[in-house]
């Protein structure tokens, strides 16, 4: 559009101008006298008849000549004349009085025979003449008004132009060649505009720009401006004129602040075209405010509706406002066109940090980002993840985005279904939980075919990968569809037996997720006649089948567990009335617990020629009784089916003696171990199977035993009466002489091997016992007298000292006679990463090796039974009825284990005891160390039955006793191997791939557990294991032994032999307790769960207070924290383990250590849980804050305390060997948690470490460290090195952000960070040149690994060193040259290891080299982008030794090196070759 300015400044400087600029015009009007408005109306019409223009035309619009352009020329001219010009003005006026004539002149006119068919309007070709277009604008644009209501209400809109005159004189105005007066017209514009219709106002707003043009932008945008304050409702065409504006940078910002004041109040419906037009303006300048703004005050997305509206007829098909999908699609037609606003989103959500942060846009705009295209698909997914994990997206913003809203989302699903594919696929548990939320979602929510098929697809594929949480976390979101939805899975059953193709590569837990989703849907089938779910009943039990019959041992555990799903499935009570699912013909008729129970028969009867299968068959079995209510007629046949365990184990004792001494394999047996003494009618026969063809049924015994426990258990209100003979009965073993040197010596090896088989089924038949027993007195039941539990106490007790001498027996027997013990335990891999096709600690051999089950081990014996019990055990269900171990342990006697007195003196336990009276002992003595298990049985712990979490109860069995030592009852060594095993399975869950390792298989217990279950078993042992600390603090602190005559004493009691010399270890028992209850209290402090619950943190810290309450007075904190809370109880638990390291200083390096380690987890602990604080809580923040470091300072105090302690060789333990771990531990907790640790490692590795070196590092020498010395010296420069690579990562990670956050940063900053660099730098220049002192290759192999990582880190710090290289050269180059000597050095070590071929150091070479080669190149380029006159150069070196002697051979140039005091000074020599260089020196400056 051209503006004629210099006309319209022609007409301010002549009178006689027609168009004067200030102030415009007024119109003349039309004459009172009618005869003068003729006249002027004719004048006009001459005129511009004249110009071949024919205005009166009746035929339609003004005819108009056929060149418009000669008609424009000549009226300019005419009108040079003012009389002209006015009159002409006049008579047009006058002439438009009427609406026809208006009408005529604004239509577009017929052109000449020889013009074109249709040209523009008459008062088009006037507005371009430019002395009057000024007086005809405004003329028009005030007759506006007399049209506004021409046609009332909202039907104008209907109007064609040519009938609307208002919207014809608007027209007239757009695309004019040029404006002569912009601004006159623009505020005559605006003026008229303001008192417009809402219609009429919107359409000329959108015009703007076509009718002003580019000038008077800023009048335009503040009346625009004003207008949306005055009524929002013109939003759209007020955005669609600030498109089209030519707007410069600071018109553009004021354009889109407005814009973005509107957010707030704008309608819904307005909302797409406003987010559009703020997208597409952002620039590098505003997009991060555009962003936010949005991101704050968009909320389109409603509140979703109550969930139960899912449920109604509509089946979630709600109407979807248009304004919704119209947003979303306005924000992602708007990112994808521009990259920059995909970029800045990212960044944005990055930056936020709090949950309450985060907004369901955010949601959106990920999921909008992923929609758009590939390249951004991976950064999405990472930032998902990562606010997933972080808690900040949150399962309620999912629903917000998708439950209710299904036709909103349906355009996203296959984005949603996507991100829920890698949510799921990732190694957080956290992440994975999401997924499972999501998958669900998506399940319920999209109802439609498709969506469900592609939902399973996706499930099918993550089961298929192999990667065991993500198959885990996909079968787990099918059992759960399975059970909600299993209708609905029915008709997509060919879309899920794809899982079948994978049954080999799964883990049992996983198998039994499999099996349960296609139970569901199987059992549902039964009621419908649906052709498709009898086939799907029909398939699953022929894989079944086919598995359960299968001899390989890996198929028939998968059909172990499917059989025993689905009778978990059959058998629940509510489901044993309709007829079964795995029905050929429908006139065979069974319900579902007949049906159960035949598949029961089945799967028993397939174990019977295998150990292992029945193992598994009967654990399975009891771990599905412990969690689901099964039909009586169930119960009943595994009742009968148990029958048989006192036919085939037990034996008939008289008076608690044998009838008669029968040798086994020509084994003398004796009853060991009883507690009941004459009262015992039954003992265990043990040795009688294990030197018998049926010595295959010891091995299922503890299976069968533990299924028989919980079936009493469960069928009598949780109470063990009708078998609890069987906790003090004896076993028929080995007679004790046999462990007599001699007699063991004269045994042939089938004996001596039947002699460990016996003790290893013994000790193992203890811990079912202690697994059964233990749950009558760990407060679950309360049918259980309080006499009754005081007696199973004490049988407890004694069973679990039984079991430690046992187990000491069985180590020492198999060092002598080495033994491949069977297994009885089937692992089962419940954990990650071990598949049940992949070779256990079984394997082929074990297989091999199994025992065959012969018919004699499972029939029963035709003897009489002899009565166990004379308590009921009638179950509260009648249907109950077995007339077999649990009636005929009934009819045993009068006399019931209750009876036996608690209290048993060593004279009557003698007479009681039925043990060889002839004294028998070994020439050397057994020790009873319980942990460490020695390696002989530990490499075969696997095979060992778990004990489970309720044995732990036993450690809150002890009491006070006024006696001569700490541990009067002897009973410290129990508790350690109930510890130990503790500690194992804390370490299940501390591991954070819980993977399940040979050693392991204490963990089995817990595999079937969660970490909330386990925390709350173990929760009331905390003060239990306070107590056993301090028992065995006491003992360590007062020298005291383990009282010989007391284990005798105990021992005696609980039926052991008379073995006089096993006897507990008197120097390892204590310290091991010692040990392992300070790592349990370690692990369990670092554990997630205990962080996130307060309770369980508070009783955890409570339960390790010290005795004496806090001395407020002493704490450096202000305000002290009340006691009760969590920073209290920190402090108090952090003081009492103080107390501990200080006492155990004066006597165990090992015990200080081992509690120095525990105060570093409790400050770790510590520093997690102030992390996962609330941000809302500033108090509780500010307590945390001040007590961390007071915590941290102690900590290292300790540590400093530990390393300059006098040790002596009666504390260390052997002296200094096997310490170097230890030391490394504690000095780097030292450095780390020291507050100046850049100038400790400064003063250790400039001024102590070289002292040491340079003697002849005796042991007696003190350097202020009497930990450093000849045998540490190594692991101190470890430590130094790598610590000093830590503090200049962190170094260097804060120059590297401070130059992003702030660039060029203030002088002072950059001088403190230099300062600090250097202390880096010289430490490792010290650290290195030890080497050319000190022989000793690993020392030199350090110096080369770790010399080119601190290059490497060193190297980042290039950019921050350059930039300020102009103000602070002289620290730079300061720094250049003390690296210099360091490098130097390294080239020589390199050099000499070549030579030397010293492949400890030549393995570390290539990696350093290119360390050094880098810096070189970076040094060069650093001094010749500045001008500072400093000088740089490459030469070649000597080839000199590390003591600065010059090689003869000169086999490594390459490597060479010169000594620095050779080299010009201010020159750097390397090597001079043009390729890639193998010396890396480093610049120096003059």
């Amino acid at each position: 559009m051209v503006l004629l300015r210099q006309q319209q400044q022609s007409r301010k400087r002549s009178s006689s101008s027609f168009v004067p600029s200030c102030p415009p015009p007024k119109i003349p009007k039309p004459q009172n006298d009618i005869g003068t408005a003729v006249d002027a109306v004719e004048k006009m019409v001459s005129i511009l008849a004249e110009g071949g223009c024919t205005l009166v035309n009746p035929l339609g619009p003004p005819s108009l000549p056929s060149d418009p352009y000669k008609l424009r020329r000549q009226l300019s001219r005419l009108f040079s004349s003012t009389d002209d010009r006015s009159v002409f003005l006049s008579g047009f006026s006058s002439y438009i009085q009427s609406s026809s004539n208006l009408r005529r002149v604004l239509m577009s006119s017929n052109g000449s025979n020889f013009g074109p068919a249709r040209s523009e309007s008459l008062v088009r070709h006037l507005l371009l003449v430019a002395p009057i277009q000024l007086d005809l604008q405004i003329m028009l644009l005030e007759k506006l008004p007399e049209y506004f209501d021409v046609v009332p209400g909202d039907s104008q809109t209907s109007l064609s132009l040519e009938d609307d005159v208002s919207r014809l004189i608007i027209n007239q105005f757009r695309w004019l060649d040029f404006v002569v007066d912009p601004s006159s017209f623009t505020d005559k514009l605006l003026q008229v505009l303001s008192i417009c219709p809402l219609h009429f106002k919107k359409e000329i707003i959108g015009s703007l720009p076509e009718i002003i043009g580019d000038q008077n932008n800023k009048t335009v945008i503040d009346s625009l401006e004003q207008m949306l304050h005055e009524d929002p409702s013109v939003i759209v065409p007020v955005l669609d004129s600030f498109s089209n504006l030519n707007l410069d940078d600071q018109l553009q910002e004021q354009v889109i602040t407005i814009a973005l004041s509107c957010i707030r109040t704008i309608d819904a419906e307005h909302m797409p075209c406003l987010l559009r037009f703020l997208l597409l303006s952002a620039t590098q300048l505003n997009v991060r405010r555009i962003i936010s703004q949005i991101r704050e005050h968009l909320k389109f997305v409603r509140t979703p509706h109550n969930r139960t509206m899912q449920k109604n007829k509509l089946k979630g098909k709600l109407v979807v406002d248009n304004t919704e999908a119209s947003v979303l699609d306005a924000l992602r037609s708007s990112l994808q066109f521009k990259s920059l606003l995909c970029q800045e989103i990212l960044k944005e959500l990055n930056g936020l940090e709090k949950p309450r942060d985060h907004k369901v846009i955010d949601m959106w705009l990920l999921i909008l980002l992923y929609t758009n295209g590939e390249s951004m698909r991976k950064s999405v997914e990472k930032v998902f993840k990562k606010k997933i994990v972080e808690g900040c997206i949150q399962e309620v913003m999912l629903d917000q985005c998708i439950r209710g809203n299904k036709e909103l989302a349906q355009e996203y699903f296959l984005s949603f279904l996507s991100l829920s594919e890698y949510i799921l696929a990732c190694k957080e548990q956290k992440a994975r939980d999401f997924g499972i939320y999501m998958y669900t979602l998506l399940f319920e929510e999209f109802a439609d075919t498709y969506s469900r098929q592609e939902v399973l697809g996706a499930l099918v594929t993550h089961v298929g990968s192999a990667v065991s949480f993500e198959v885990t976390s996909a079968l787990q979101i099918m059992a759960s569809l399975a059970s909600k939805h299993a209708r609905e899975l029915i008709p997509l059953s060919y879309h899920i037996n794809g899982i079948l193709d994978y049954l080999e590569g799964l883990t049992v837990e996983n198998l039994y997720k499999v099996y349960e989703v296609f139970s569901h849907m199987a059992l549902l089938a039964r009621s419908s006649a649906d052709c498709l779910g009898s086939s799907i009943a029909n398939e699953l039990f022929i894989i079944v089948r086919k598995q359960v019959g299968h001899p390989d041992l890996k198929y028939k555990k998968m059909g172990l567990i499917g059989t025993l799903k689905i009778v978990s499935c059959l058998g629940v009570e509510s489901n044993v009335t309709s007829s079964s699912p795995f029905q050929v013909a429908p006139s065979i008729s069974k319900s579902n617990a007949e049906e159960a129970v035949e598949l029961l028969e089945t799967g028993l009867e397939s174990c019977k020629q295998s150990c292992l299968s029945l193992i598994f068959f009967y654990d399975e079995l009891t771990a599905i009784l412990e969690s689901t209510t099964l039909h009586p007629i169930i119960m009943d046949w595994i009742g009968k089916h148990l029958g048989e365990f006192e036919s085939i184990f037990l034996s008939d004792l008289d008076g608690g003696q044998l009838p008669s001494r029968i040798p086994y394999c020509g084994l003398e047996g004796e009853l060991w171990m009883n507690l009941d003494g004459e009262m015992s009618p039954i003992c265990l026969n043990i040795l009688p199977l294990a030197s018998s063809s049926q010595n295959a049924s010891l091995q299922f015994l503890p299976a069968n035993f533990h299924l028989l426990s919980t079936v009493e258990r469960l069928t009598n209100q949780g109470s063990l009466g009708g078998i609890d003979a069987l906790l003090g009965c004896p076993m028929l073993l080995p007679s004790s002489k046999y462990f007599l040197e001699a007699e063991w010596q004269s045994l042939t090896g089938k004996q001596k091997q039947i002699i460990c088989l016996s003790l290893y089924y013994a000790m193992n038949w203890i811990r079912e016992l202690l697994n059964a027993f233990c749950t009558q007195v760990d407060g679950r039941f309360e049918c259980i007298s309080q006499t009754s539990k005081d007696d199973i106490m004490q049988k407890l007790l004694k069973r679990m000292r039984n079991l430690v001498f046992l187990e000491s027996l069985l180590s020492h027997s198999i060092r002598m006679c080495p033994v491949t013990l069977p297994q009885l335990h089937l692992r089962v891999e419940h954990c990650g990463s071990a598949f049940i096709n992949q070779p256990n600690h079984v394997g082929n051999k074990e297989k091999k090796n199994e025992p065959k089950m012969t018919p004699e081990s499972t029939s029963p014996n035709k003897r009489k039974h002899k009565k166990t019990s004379k308590t009921s055990a009638i179950g509260t269900d009648g249907n109950l009825h077995q007339q077999t171990l649990f009636d005929v342990l009934r009819k045993a006697g009068t006399v019931t284990s209750q009876e036996v007195p608690d209290k048993v003196s060593s004279k009557d336990m003698a007479t009681s005891t039925s043990v060889d009276h002839n004294s028998h002992v070994f020439n050397e003595s057994v020790l009873i160390e319980v942990s460490p298990v020695s390696q002989a049985l530990e490499s075969q712990k696997f095979r060992f039955r778990p004990l489970l979490l309720e044995c732990f109860s036993i450690l809150t069995f002890s009491k006070d006793h006024d006696t001569c030592c700490s541990d009067p009852v002897a009973e410290l060594p129990l508790y350690l191997y109930l510890i130990h095993d503790l500690q194992h399975k804390l370490d299940y869950f501390a591991s954070p791939t819980k993977q399940c390792s040979s050693r392991n298989i204490i963990a089995a217990a817990v595999t079937r557990m969660t970490l909330d279950e386990f925390l709350s078993k173990i929760r009331p042992l905390f003060q239990s294991l306070k107590s056993n600390l301090d028992s065995s603090f006491c003992i360590l602190k007062e020298g005291n032994k383990t009282c010989q005559e007391h284990w005798k004493f105990q021992s005696t009691a609980a039926g052991n032999p008379d073995l006089t010399n096993v006897v507990p270890s008197n120097s390892s028992i204590s310290t091991m307790v010692f040990k392992e209850i300070l790592n349990c209290f370690s692990k369990m402090l670092n554990l997630s769960e205990v962080q996130r619950y307060r309770s369980v943190l508070s009783d955890l810290l409570e339960a390790f207070q010290p005795d004496k309450a806090l001395d407020s007075g002493s704490l450096d904190v202000h305000p002290c924290p009340s006691p009760g809370t969590i920073e209290y109880l920190y402090l108090g638990a952090c003081s009492f383990v103080e107390c501990i390291l200080d006492a155990v200083c004066s006597f165990s390096f090992i015990l200080a250590s081992e509690a120095l380690f525990t105060l570093e987890s409790a400050v770790t602990s510590f520093q997690k849980v102030m992390d996962k604080l609330d941000g809302d809580d500033k108090i509780i923040q500010s307590a945390f804050h001040q007590i961390l470091p007071l915590l941290r300072g102690r900590l290292a105090s300790s540590a400093k305390k530990l390393l300059k302690h006098k040790w002596d060789n009666k504390n260390l333990e052997n002296g200094w060997k096997n310490k170097g771990e230890m030391v490394q531990k504690i000095l780097r907790t030292y450095l780390e948690y020291d507050e100046s640790i850049s100038d400790l490692l400064d003063e250790l590795a400039c001024t102590i470490l070289p002292q040491v070196s340079l003697t002849t590092m005796a042991e007696d020498e003190d350097y202020g460290f009497p930990t450093l010395c000849s045998a540490t010296f190594l692991s101190w420069y470890r430590v130094l090195f790598e610590v000093n690579l830590t503090v200049l990562g962190k170094l260097v990670k804060e120059v590297v952000r401070l130059e992003k956050v702030r660039p060029g940063f203030q002088p002072v900053n950059v001088h403190t960070l230099l300062i600090r660099l250097q202390k880096n730098v010289n430490v490792v220049v010290a650290l290195v040149s030890m080497c050319r002192t000190h022989d000793k290759v690993t020392l030199h192999a350090m110096a080369v690994k770790y010399g080119g990582k601190f290059v490497d880190s060193f190297l980042k710090a290039f950019d921050f060193l350059q930039v300020h290289f102009q103000m602070h050269n002289e620290a730079i180059l300061l720094l250049v040259k003390e690296l210099q000597k360091a490098t130097r050095t390294i080239q020589t070590l390199c050099s000499e290891a070549k030579g030397l071929k010293q492949t400890v150091i030549t393995s570390k070479i290539p990696a350093t080299k290119r360390s050094l080669e880098r810096f070189l190149f970076r040094v060069k380029a650093l001094l010749h982008s500045t001008s500072n006159g400093c000088t740089f150069w490459m030469g070649n070196l000597k080839h000199k030794d590390l003591r600065g002697q010059v090689v003869s051979s000169q086999a490594y140039v390459d490597d060479g090196i010169d000594s620095i005091d050779e080299d010009p000074e201010g020159a750097v020599d390397v090597d001079p070759q043009g390729s890639v260089p193998s010396a890396s020196e480093n610049s120096e400056n003059e």
